[in-house]
This record gives C-alpha cells, sequence and structure tokens, in this order.
C-alpha cells in the first residue's frame, strides 16, 4: 500500500508492472526490477534527473520500448501480446520534444494522422480532431505549418494529436520544458481539465513545482529503481531523498524545513498551506 493513498482493487489498474528490467544496447542497465501500479484517472508524476530511468519506465507503458524481462500489463492485458497501434488507443505519449512528433503540412493534418492511422472511420477521425483541437486552443491555427509555430504552439499540437487518438492514458514527458511561466499555466490548466474529466495522467518531470501544483501521487526515481512512492506531502517531507534523485524542491518547502523547529510540518507544499500553518502556531500561542 503507498503512504497516504488508498489501496485500490485490480480493476482499478490501468498499467501494471512487475520485476520490470531493461538494459540497453551496450549494457546500459536502464531498469531494475520495478514494480508499479497506475489508477485509472489518477494524477501521477514520475519525477528524477537525468540518467534516473524515468522515461525508459514510461516507454515501456505504451511498447515504445519493450522490457528485457518482467511485465507490463495494460488496460488488464499483456502488453507484450498487443501491438504498438493497439496500445496507442489506451497509452499514449506526447514527446519531450514536440518536433519528433510534427511532420505534416498543416496542424489540422497533423491532428487528424493519429486516430487515421489507428483505423478509425473519417467521420469519426473528423471529430476527434476537432475535439483535440478545441480542447488546446488550436482552431484559429488549424491552417498553418506545425513547424512554423513558436514552442508553446508546437507543444500543444504534439499534445492534441495524442488527445485526437483517445487514450485512456496520457503520458506527458516533460511538457513545461521552453515555457514561460504564463504557458506553463496555461498548458497544466488544461492538463488538469482532462484529468477531472477522468484521464489519466503521467507527467514526467524534475520540476517539483509543477508536481506540487498539479499531480497527487509522485515515483522519485534514481539509477533505475523507484526511491519513493508516495502522495505529493508525503515525497515532499524528505529533502535528502529528493536530492538523492537529484531533485530541488520548491523553495516553500524548503523553508518549511527551516521552520520545522517552530512546529510547521515538512511535507509544506504551497504557499497558501505554509501562511495557513503560520497563522494557526500563532493563534496557538495566543
Amino acid at each position: 500500500m503507498i503512504p497516504g493513498i488508498p489501496a485500490d482493487k485490480p480493476q482499478d489498474r490501468i498499467i501494471s508492472v512487475r520485476n520490470l528490467k531493461y538494459t540497453y544496447e551496450g549494457g546500459v542497465e536502464a531498469l531494475r526490477c520495478i514494480n508499479l501500479d497506475v489508477r485509472q484517472g489518477e494524477s501521477l508524476a514520475i519525477v528524477g534527473g537525468n540518467g534516473s530511468g524515468k522515461t525508459t519506465l514510461a516507454k515501456n507503458f505504451n511498447g515504445l520500448l519493450r522490457p528485457t524481462s518482467g511485465s507490463v500489463t495494460v488496460a488488464g492485458r499483456p502488453a507484450a501480446a498487443q501491438t504498438v497501434a493497439e496500445l496507442a488507443k489506451v497509452v499514449g505519449y506526447a514527446f519531450q520534444n514536440p518536433d519528433h512528433q510534427l511532420f505534416c503540412s498543416s496542424v489540422e493534418e497533423e491532428i487528424r494522422f493519429g486516430p487515421r492511422n489507428l483505423g478509425y472511420p473519417d467521420d469519426e477521425v473528423a471529430s476527434k480532431a476537432e475535439h483535440a483541437m478545441d480542447i488546446m486552443d488550436l482552431q484559429r491555427l488549424r491552417s498553418r505549418p506545425p513547424l512554423s509555430l513558436r514552442l508553446g504552439d508546437r507543444r500543444r499540437i504534439s499534445i492534441a494529436s495524442v488527445i485526437a487518438m483517445d487514450p485512456r492514458v496520457l503520458i506527458l514527458d516533460e511538457p513545461t520544458t521552453g515555457l514561460d511561466a504564463s504557458e506553463t499555466k496555461a498548458l497544466m490548466s488544461i492538463i488538469q481539465k482532462l484529468n477531472d474529466a477522468g484521464r489519466t495522467i503521467i507527467l514526467i518531470t524534475h520540476d517539483m513545482r509543477i508536481v506540487s501544483e498539479y499531480s497527487d501521487r509522485v515515483v522519485v526515481m534514481a539509477e533505475g529503481i523507484v526511491l519513493l512512492d508516495s502522495d505529493v506531502s508525503g515525497a515532499f517531507s524528505d529533502l535528502a531523498l529528493l536530492r538523492r534523485g537529484n531533485l530541488e524542491p520548491p523553495p516553500v518547502t524548503q523553508l518549511a524545513h527551516r521552520l520545522s523547529g517552530l512546529g510547521v510540518p515538512r511535507d509544506v507544499i504551497s504557499p497558501q498551506e505554509l501562511v495557513l500553518r503560520l497563522s494557526m502556531l500563532r493563534g496557538g500561542d495566543g
């Protein structure tokens, strides 16, 4: 059972990983005996520094990589028995660099490509593409060449192209890299709405501020293993563990740790919570 998170039922698990190992050509062992369940509808952050194994793990969820040993089960079926196309209908993956996904001459064609490639009929392809463009606010750009647009737009196009395939799980690999504060807030607001509507979100990131604001569960990785699987508060309570994963907690959490001698909890993750805790302590002092 994960600290701070209710025990799930087998039917709630959209992805299950058992004893997963992955070794790249040349003998680099990227994953070492990973055991993990992802529940339908949750917002999960997989975090860690470069080389921690987080992206390798996520690519095993949808068949972009296949385990060296161990197993991955997706929607109740072994991933090994499913093609990449079959897995894409359940688990969608938006790459860290959107330019690795974009190649069509217009935004509309880019977003239609995925569902068309999965064999959906033309009318369904059109409706799925329109829906994805509406969600990601891309209608005004539908005729533009994707690679001519700025990074924030390209990022939204790459995510829309995955949403158009209507997966139950959406994996976002470092979605806010290169975006300014306003672009980040706008994008993550959309992602949060998708999660609120029932879509499972897996966020791969090293930005713990994003994790604190938008995720409810955190898996911390380092050197191909899981260091911690916890709710967000639990993950932020141990600074030494986060630093072992080459992660820097948000400044508010660092401040809470410094104030812990005054009675402030170490797992504070937002400025609003810190203010509340300090006001409660002040009130308790009379």
